[in-house]
């Protein structure tokens, strides 16, 4: 097995031990170490093979200016930029393998960042006191990230902290080993869905993409999916998205903390890659639910999915205003976008016969749609459901015909993700 080598990053001046124990960890395993220090007023007890000085230059300022600035918040965001900036280049120069940071709360805002200017398929690893807490915004969080609790790890090293630590050091050191980077041999398809129970196109439209010589990424949008999802659309990683179940949106604007942020449903037309959208579940609003129904939620049905998440049936106006969000979100889109509309349900439990059919909602939403759609949109209203076979036939058209048309690539762009 080849050493590889595990990029550590953290404020050396006040984490010097623990930093340095996880280093020894690493080495103790065949590993190899590079260590970078994001300090502002401390030095770490042995000079780091990259400084808080080269880290600050790289962001085209320097320590003393965060000094001068008399604020941590703004200190560390100048750190936060320089390190990102630094750790990307390095990425490129195929420096280190994997990387690991190490903090409370302030070096977590500045890990996020980092993480987050990186390629999805890097192993990176944030150890923090924080790891988990509801303080995290969803916006903020690399596709694939890894998080580990930091126990007993404020202040110092101890046996709790050891534990916690030497956990991290193989746990960095063995993603860099067994890691598989996405290849760029086949274009991606990104598209969004709940299980199996709710919705079912993707268990027709896999098959038939993957015939066309296209992969198919399908991410579970209870938010930290969306999330993923978003971000890896920004990067430039699909040659063409099918975002078909939204519920997320519905989510952000009706206030649930199950959200993926506020830009969901944006991050594809920004970048303009071309976008087949629909609303699957849409009517639904997750919330926790070990946490119990908030009261403005009272009277509403809901549905119990499991112990963790509880989903609220939207009134008729409370669908209007998804309607309205989709919409407002598609009119900013770059590029080809279409939005399909199957009128007689967007999720199995809404079926007539079903649990939650609302055939009053169900209308209020489509008559919001209809009117309210952007003119850059090309919408295709079906009289089927979205599990029925007319909806993914319909799908499968307009990609055919943007495939042939040379919208969507029918090779890897050599964007995306990749080593």
């Amino acid at each position: 097995m080849s050493d590889k080598t595990i990029l550590i990053i953290g404020t050396y001046d006040t984490k010097d031990d623990e930093l340095n124990y996880v280093a020894s960890r690493i080495k103790a395993q065949g590993g190899q170490v590079l260590t970078m220090d994001v300090s502002v007023l401390g030095d770490p007890s042995t000079p780091t093979d990259y400084s808080k000085h080269a880290v600050a230059e790289a962001g085209g300022s320097t320590i003393q200016a965060a000094i001068d600035s008399g604020d941590e918040n703004t200190a560390m965001q100048i750190m936060a930029e320089g390190c990102a900036a630094l750790c990307l280049r390095l990425w490129h120069d195929r420096m280190f393998d994997g990387l690991i940071m190490l903090g409370g709360s302030m070096g977590t805002d500045l890990a996020l960042d980092v993480t987050a200017a990186l390629p999805v398929g890097v192993p990176k690893y944030i150890v923090s006191t924080v790891s988990f807490s509801p303080m995290l915004p969803p916006e903020r969080l690399a596709p694939d990230v890894q998080m580990i609790l930091w126990a007993g790890g404020l202040y110092g090293l101890n046996a709790i902290c050891r534990s916690s630590l030497s956990q991290a050091a193989g746990a960095v050191l063995g993603a860099a080993r067994a890691v598989e980077y996405p290849p760029r041999d086949r274009p991606l398809v990104g598209m969004t869905s709940l299980g199996s129970s709710a919705l079912r196109y993707m268990l027709r439209l896999k098959p038939a993409l993957e015939e066309r010589g296209f992969d198919l990424a399908v991410f579970h949008a209870t938010g930290m999916g969306g999330r993923a999802f978003e971000g890896l659309a920004a990067q430039g990683a699909f040659a063409c998205v099918m975002d078909f179940c939204t519920q997320e949106v519905g989510n952000h604007i009706h206030g649930s903390n199950i959200s993926a942020g506020p830009d969901r449903l944006t991050a594809a037309g920004r970048r303009g890659v071309p976008q087949i959208v629909s609303a699957g579940c849409y009517d639904l609003v997750d919330i926790v639910a070990w946490q119990g129904v908030p009261e403005k939620w009272s009277g509403h049905p809901s549905h119990t999915h499991n112990r963790l998440i509880n989903s609220v049936v939207l009134n008729e106006e409370e669908r209007r205003a998804v309607a309205r969000a989709h919409c407002e979100r598609l009119a900013s889109a770059q590029g080809p976008t279409a939005f399909v509309m199957p009128n007689k349900g967007f999720g199995e439990w809404d079926r007539e016969g079903a649990d939650l059919h609302d055939p009053q909602g169900l209308d209020a939403f489509l008559a919001e749609m209809r009117s309210q759609v952007p003119s850059n949109v090309d919408f295709r209203e079906l009289d089927c459901h979205i599990n029925d076979d007319a909806f993914a036939d319909t799908v499968l058209e307009i990609f055919d015909g943007w495939r042939d048309a040379g919208v969507v690539a029918n090779s890897s762009n050599g964007e995306g993700p990749a080593p």
